[in-house]
């Protein structure tokens, strides 16, 4: 396989430009700066007037639903997302952030009562739109902007008073959809990112599945102040470009996708800003791609001020599992064997965390290159090896391995074995097989984790101050079928069924905890303390009679650090069930499915010391921020039984 599985730093430079806010030393002044806390995506403040002593005497101080009555007025019959995602920003004594449909919201943090609202650009017709996960915040000392994505378009919001500024694109907006009468409709699920004066924008383009042309889902950047295009990185690197030479045969020019689907950090002291890409056309049969394919599944280095590659690193090498990089890096100072090291860390799906010196791409712990099961698929060129870290260790269960079957009891463990049977297994790393239509055919191959991990797109938090990371995840299968191509297609085969799996009599098919959160020493990479998050299927009938401690929920839920606690909930429940969860599959253990518990841990032990059962489980990330002598933890929950909502938390007065 040609390509180069690292390569080293093309410039490392440092722009002498005014000092910034330090990126990896989490939210600052009270306020919560950016929707990971800062750009560094911490998810950490230094608050602790809520701490271990007193967040047992927690209250709901106001709640905010994800629609301001403003909207409803326009159109009583407005319907909007149940998935309430978003986090609001604080700043200089100012919540911001997007609603259930895209728009801005501006509120007071104290009550939860509204400032202002952002009008739809054409009048009620333009109200329909789907949730975003949050906002920017841009000034320069005089000017204050909010900048936000909405559906096609780009947004430049004055955060005084929530009106467009018509110098800003086309009178106040930037049109992101890519110019072609073929091209689909653009869409992201992301969060723009100011660095210096640039906003930094991702997309997700809908991959086709059945056609090997597709188009890229390149990253852009506009200017601050005027909308103007800055830069564009291509994900797939087009002729005499770096890293042109891991597609053969000219794949490059036609291969599409490569999203940069999650969320983005940055350094604004170095100028760099870091991406974490996903896969590309087809992201389970690749044998029209064949090479290593960057910078499908690579962790990108940019310049802020030009969109140069400075360093990469690729964590999976031609990809086939849907192992995107589904979170924000994070950037963290740590202390390695007496050496300082600027790092920044990468969570994966299949449950590992890469480390880099963030200036240059190095590993601050040796990655091998280890040998993998290659592809029986005809036409498929698997890569012989894949990047392992030596430390940390991975903090999920890795393999749809014998070892990893339910064990609870004999009668259990035996019919685990003969499901198992029926699919394809083997170690990380085994590939997609074709689904048989055969009484005595398998039916694809599991995987585990799943193509939802392991780690997705909720993240992990870093405490600056112990340098402990937290990484929430879930132990999920997932069946990687493909099936010959269609005839309104070019591709010989694309995507199967792709459902994830049961075990015998409902219950989940490997071991537990299905939901699962961890502590890491990144100092040293070792492993602090493990903890199920949530109960999990304990109470089944098959096995509550074994009065099993807590199994974890497969929910999606994302870490808040304060200075003294770790606040995280169980995820979103009443899970929508579509195709792709077999019937059998109780609700409590199908990949996203979580609890409506929100719980504070000892940073140090991972011991509960305070739980809050809600309406419906927590959809959104937690955050925190102090308001006029008081401090409050904030969180969106909702579901379909639930009305999205806003939920704010602080002490007695």
């Amino acid at each position: 396989m040609l390509a180069a599985k690292r390569f080293p730093v093309v410039m490392v430079f440092v722009l002498l430009l005014a000092p910034y806010v330090r990126a990896q030393h989490g939210a600052s002044g009270g306020e919560w700066q950016a929707f990971g806390a800062d750009l560094g995506s911490t998810k950490y403040t230094p608050l602790d007037q809520i701490n271990g002593d007193n967040v047992s005497d927690l209250e709901i101080a106001w709640r905010r639903p994800a629609l301001d009555e403003y909207y409803l007025s326009l159109n009583p019959e407005q319907r909007y997302s149940t998935r309430y995602m978003a986090v609001p920003l604080v700043m200089d004594g100012v919540a911001f952030i997007p609603n259930g449909v895209g728009l801005v919201e501006a509120f007071n943090p104290g009550t939860g009562e509204t400032i202002w609202v952002q009008k739809p650009f054409g009048g009620a017709e333009d109200l329909p739109g789907t949730v975003t996960r949050g906002v920017a915040y841009w000034t320069d000392g005089d000017d204050q902007r909010i900048l936000v994505q909405r559906g096609v378009y780009l947004y430049a919001l004055n955060a005084r008073t929530g009106e467009v500024y018509p110098s800003f694109g086309d009178a106040g907006r930037v049109q992101l959809q890519i110019e072609s009468p073929d091209a689909p409709r653009y869409r992201w699920g992301g969060v723009p990112m100011v660095v210096r004066d640039a906003v930094i924008i991702g997309q997700a383009m809908t991959d086709t599945f059945v056609n090997k042309e597709a188009f890229r889902s390149d990253v852009r950047a506009f200017d601050v102040r005027t909308g103007a295009l800055r830069w564009v990185f291509h994900t797939i690197p087009q002729e005499d470009e770096f890293g042109n030479d891991t597609w053969y045969d000219g794949a490059w020019s036609y291969t599409g996708h490569t999203p940069m689907w999650a969320l983005f950090s940055a350094d604004e002291e170095l100028g760099l800003v870091y991406m974490p890409l996903s896969s590309s056309t087809n992201d389970m049969y690749g044998g029209h791609r064949v090479g290593d394919n960057l910078f499908s599944q690579s962790l990108v280095a940019v310049n802020a001020e030009t969109g140069e590659r400075v360093w990469h690193y690729q964590t999976v090498h031609h990809g086939l599992w849907d192992y995107d990089l589904p979170a924000a890096p994070i950037l963290m100072d740590i202390t390695v064997e007496d050496r300082a090291i600027q790092a920044v860390a990468q969570i994966t799906k299949q449950g590992f965390t890469f480390v880099f010196d963030r200036k240059t791409g190095e590993p601050v712990w040796e990655i091998e290159e280890r040998p993998v099961p290659r592809s029986k698929t005809p036409g498929e060129v698997t890569s012989p090896t894949q990047p392992f870290p030596t430390k940390p260790a991975p903090f999920e269960r890795l393999g749809a391995v014998e070892q990893n079957l339910i064990d609870f009891t004999p009668e259990l463990r035996a019919e685990a074995l003969e499901i198992a049977g029926r699919y394809v297994t083997g170690p990380l790393f085994t590939p997609p097989s074709i689904r048989g239509d055969g009484p005595n055919d398998t039916q694809g191959t599991i995987q585990l984790p799943g193509s939802q991990g392991g780690a997705d797109v909720q993240g992990a938090a870093f405490d600056p101050e112990t340098g402990y990371l937290y990484i929430p995840s879930i132990t999920s299968p997932f069946v990687a079928d493909i099936r010959v191509g269609q005839d309104s297609g070019n591709l010989r085969y694309i995507k199967g069924t792709r459902r994830w799996i049961a075990g015998p009599r409902g219950l989940p098919l490997f071991k537990p905890p299905y939901g699962r959160i961890t502590a890491i020493d990144m100092n040293t990479g070792e492993h602090v303390w493990m903890v199920p998050n949530g109960d999990g299927p304990r109470h089944h009938p098959a096995i509550a009679h074994l009065n099993l401690g807590p199994l974890g929920s497969p929910g999606r839920p994302a870490p808040l650090l304060t200075k003294t606690l770790l606040f995280i909930g169980e995820g979103l429940t009443n899970v929508f069930r579509d195709r792709r969860i077999p019937p059998d599959m109780p609700t409590e253990i199908a990949t996203n499915s979580g609890g409506p518990f929100f719980r504070a841990y000892k940073k140090e032990s991972g011991e509960t010391v305070w739980e809050v059962e809600l309406e419906a489980g927590t959809s959104g990330t937690p955050m925190s921020y102090m308001y006029e002598g008081r401090q409050y933890v904030v969180v969106a929950i909702g579901d379909s039984k639930h009305s999205p909502e806003l939920v704010a938390f602080a002490l007695q007065e």
